[in-house]
């Protein structure tokens, strides 16, 4: 017997009866052979921290845009709490906690440059309907290794697919990893807001304290506690008072902090920005070779969101620096 078929087995007899099995696993687009050491899922999750969209995460926004503080959120930093709490979860309610946390890691991994300004300036451009976790799906599908794409499991697929809004994910990980990343970015959303003094604690009514509790770590451990004390054969949910209170601390942030015009001052030049690299890039001939593919299967609109889309803060600014900034001359 192999290092897995030993892991699988002892999924069988430890995992709730409603958690996913990797031995019974819908599989992969392309069949592969089994590794002896790793469970699909493990693969999968070990195939996405390897990856370049992921290490591009840690220069794409989570709030604030392009923060030169060292201790304030990132893409990436935010996907690793999102990940942190959603195998907590699923650990603590004995589901597989590999497959949650691959679902976890892909994610965002379709974000955009500028947070969701970028998302918002790439829908407003043809062909529109432009969604960063559907984008987070085609990332891992067609265009990370060049086009080959990360062949993952289809439950690892689903999940992502499923991590914000519309249908629920066909597993209980995945669904998981949906409530995970409320909380996640509720509360480290709160503690960078705080950090650039946009609010501070005592600006958080107190009907909410009351419930969550006064810091970080008190309201993401009565959040977790909720939802693994309420969730029941696989069915993902928190009590009334608890839920309220989220939805409540939802409701001030985005008055205080999502909406705030001092926090969100710059995004109004992040259309433009985008708008601007999207039209260079319909060019083909602009385009790496992979994406040259794409333009003559997709066309040129879709290559071009995709490879604006793929750019980190950085590379964004820097391109459009390079491209449509005059250089001072210098004979």
């Amino acid at each position: 017997m192999t290092v897995r078929e030993r892991y699988q087995l002892m999924e069988g007899q430890t995992l709730a009866p409603w958690a996913a099995q990797s031995a019974q696993s819908r599989g992969r687009a392309r069949p592969e052979p089994e590794c002896p050491l790793r469970t699909a899922f493990q693969r999968d999750r070990d195939r996405i921290i390897h990856c370049k969209s992921f290490r591009r995460l840690k220069h794409k926004t989570q709030v604030f845009l392009s923060p030169e503080g060292d201790h304030y959120r990132t893409r990436l930093t935010h996907t690793l709490e999102v990940s942190q709490i959603a195998r907590t979860i699923a650990r603590a309610l004995r589901v597989n906690e590999d497959l949650t946390e691959a679902i976890a890691l892909a994610h965002d991994l379709g974000h955009t440059p500028f947070g969701h300004a970028g998302e918002r300036a790439l829908n407003a451009l043809p062909p529109g309907r432009f969604h960063h976790y559907l984008q987070s799906v085609r990332t891992v599908e067609r265009l990370e290794k060049e086009g080959r794409g990360l062949n993952l499991c289809w439950e690892v697929l689903n999940g992502v697919a499923c991590h914000t809004e519309g249908h629920e994910a066909a597993t209980v990980e995945g669904r998981i990893v949906r409530w995970a990343d409320k909380i996640a970015y509720i509360n480290h959303d709160i503690d960078d807001a705080i950090r650039a003094g946009v609010l501070t604690e005592g600006d958080i009514p107190r009907d909410i304290v009351d419930q969550l509790g006064g810091s970080k770590t008190q309201r993401i451990t009565s959040l977790i506690l909720s939802l693994v004390e309420n969730s029941q054969e696989g069915r993902i949910g928190m009590d009334p008072a608890s839920f309220e209170a989220y939805q409540a601390l939802h409701a001030f942030m985005y008055d205080a902090v999502y909406r705030n015009e001092y926090a969100k001052s710059e995004e109004k030049k992040v259309p433009h920005i985008i708008e601007s690299l999207w039209r260079h890039y319909r060019d083909p001939a602009r385009l790496p070779e992979y994406m040259r593919l794409i333009a003559s299967r997709e066309g040129p609109d879709i290559a071009a969101r995709d490879y604006v889309a793929g750019m980190s803060d950085h590379f964004a600014v820097a391109a459009y620096q390079e491209l449509f900034i005059p250089k001072a001359w210098n004979p």
